[in-house]
């Protein structure tokens, strides 16, 4: 009976802790939403008070369910890695999801532009397009509800697409008729859509697997031959006492007592570095320095020290580049490209050396905890930027549908390019961190655990593989979706693994397909409702 009651008290104390912490997240969650609204309805001047509640409930739920699904995603590989915990990468995410989007995230949303239907060709009125909003918001979120739930990640873009989509077809056969309804649609742009399906798993396994596979085989494999040579020195060590032990019992006791005092000597003149080999009295000691020296040789972290700074400076330069070019795209800040190329290159020199520095001093530790330690360090920094730049920019797919709402509410007119409140995007931001420890669970199943075993080196690989793929795809033009990418990624762990789980990837690559017509289908109905209803 002890023996439960200790086991229980931790299990008790953590199910405790864990109910603390979901009873803060509520309260903040409910806290900000309450003084958002407070806020807004100011903002709007009190117009059309109950369209503002039920929009602002839709936007923070989608941005709960983004963080659920979305941000869940992108730690991943940190938690199922064991680089962080989930109240560790909760912490993270909380930071620079929310600084992200509250720094980067933009002061202006385009709403109609550049987007995937042309509403500019519909005489639309402001209360429909509110509703268009409304529905593609809840029926984004809805289907990210449903796909987070059963542990399948997708891409949040998608959905918000697909289920404006949705919306504005059905306001177009409505108002004109199918034809003219269909024609809305920048069709171009759905294609493009299809063609992330397939580029950005195959962009992203790609990288994942030629990167991942030479830190296996320069680092990893090498670490192993070392692990196994320092093991067999290890064994001569003990080897080498126990026959020195059988040999010492078998001497006399004046002959033990003489031994002794040998053995104290040279035990001194061991620590001693002015000292050498040959200084040595005993066959115990001149065997013992012939070991060491054999461990020394072997220089079993030269891979580490070598090799990995190089690596840590690119994903450096990488992250670095993804800040500078997407996570504060939205500052403007007015760099010119040699201003760009120097800062990447100092972020790079500055790791190189910082990552060497630390590579020298982890001489001292075992080698599979030292390699342990730099891949962990590393791919905690890689996921804050990839958090960095993820909050900048995905936080639009529920804060830009929002944004248009509340300014047709305060205008009474529909613009193109409308503001983003700053208490927005805090509000938001903490829907999105609430979303990440409430139901984050089991997005970070799938791809920490699921879809392959990871270590910190493949962690590392795949989200630096992934930021490298969006990093070029931004470069490029090419259509690709970064849920999609890291997806591939992971994949492209488990194929240099031989672990990849290619029965559960096939019900993601259907969610994938599905989103897109799921949330159109889910926005149309709610927009028929919204329209009724208010």
């Amino acid at each position: 009976m002890a023996t439960e009651t200790q086991t229980g008290e931790p299990q008790t104390r953590l199910r405790d802790e864990l109910s603390w912490l979901s009873t803060v997240f509520l309260v903040l969650l409910v806290g900000v939403t309450g003084y958002f609204l407070f806020w807004a309805t100011g903002y709007t001047d009190g117009h059309r008070s109950t369209v503002l509640v039920a929009a602002t409930l839709f936007g923070v739920f989608m941005a709960f369910n983004i963080g659920g699904n979305d941000v869940a995603n992108s730690f991943g590989t940190s938690v199922g890695a064991g680089t962080l915990t989930i109240r560790q990468a909760l912490a993270v995410a909380a930071i620079f999801e929310v600084s992200g989007a509250v720094i980067a995230g933009g002061a202006v949303t385009d709403t109609i532009r550049d987007g995937i239907v042309e509403l500019g060709n519909l005489d639309v009125a402001p209360s429909d397009f509110v509703f268009i909003m409304m529905s593609a918001l809840i029926a984004a979120a809805l289907w990210l509800l449903f796909a987070t739930t059963r542990g399948f990640p997708v891409s949040t873009t998608h959905s918000i697409v697909g289920a404006i989509v949705g919306s504005s077809i059905t306001l177009g056969i409505l108002m004109s008729g199918p034809e003219a309804a269909f024609s809305l649609v920048q069709w171009t742009k759905v294609g493009q859509i299809v063609i992330s399906w397939v580029l950005s798993p195959l962009l992203g396994g790609a990288v994942a697997y030629l990167l991942f596979w030479q830190i296996k085989k320069r680092i990893l494999s090498f670490n192993d031959t070392m692990t196994a040579k320092l093991d067999q020195i290890r064994q001569a060590k003990i080897d080498h006492n126990k026959k020195h032990k059988e040999a010492f019992e078998r001497l006399s006791e004046i002959q033990q007592l003489s031994y002794t005092h040998a053995l104290t000597r040279d035990m001194n003149v061991a620590a001693d570095k002015d000292l050498g080999p040959e200084n040595l009295e005993t066959d115990y000691y001149r065997e013992l320095q012939r070991i060491e020296e054999r461990r020394e040789q072997l220089r079993p972290h030269r891979a580490l020290e070598n090799l990995v700074p190089p690596i840590a400076s690119f994903g450096a330069m990488v992250i670095a580049a993804v800040l500078l070019l997407k996570g504060l795209e939205n500052l403007h800040l007015g760099l010119s490209l040699v201003e760009d190329l120097l800062i990447i290159a100092m972020a790079g020199i500055a790791v190189w050396m910082a990552v060497f520095v630390v590579a020298k001093l982890l001489k001292s530790q075992p080698l599979g905890r030292a390699t342990f330690l730099l891949f962990s360090w590393m791919q905690v920094f890689t996921a804050a930027g990839f958090a960095f730049s993820h909050g900048s920019n995905d936080i639009a797919n529920a804060i830009g549908p929002f944004a248009a709402i509340l300014d047709v509410l305060r205008s009474g007119s529909i613009e193109q390019n409308v503001p983003v409140p700053t208490v927005a995007m805090i509000t938001f931001g903490v829907a999105l961190v609430a979303g990440l420890w409430f139901i984050g669970k089991h997005v970070i199943q799938t791809v920490g655990h699921n879809l392959t075993t990871m270590h910190p080196a493949s962690g590392f690989s795949a989200e630096l593989s992934a930021s490298a793929v969006v990093l070029l795809a931004s470069i490029f033009g090419l259509p690709v979706s970064s849920t999609h990418i890291l997806i591939g990624s992971v994949l492209g762990i488990g194929l240099v693994n031989r672990q990849t789980n290619w029965k559960l990837m096939r019900p993601i690559a259907f969610a994938w397909v599905v989103t897109l017509p799921a949330a159109a289908i889910l926005s149309a109905i709610g927009f028929v409702i919204l329209r009724q209803v208010l």
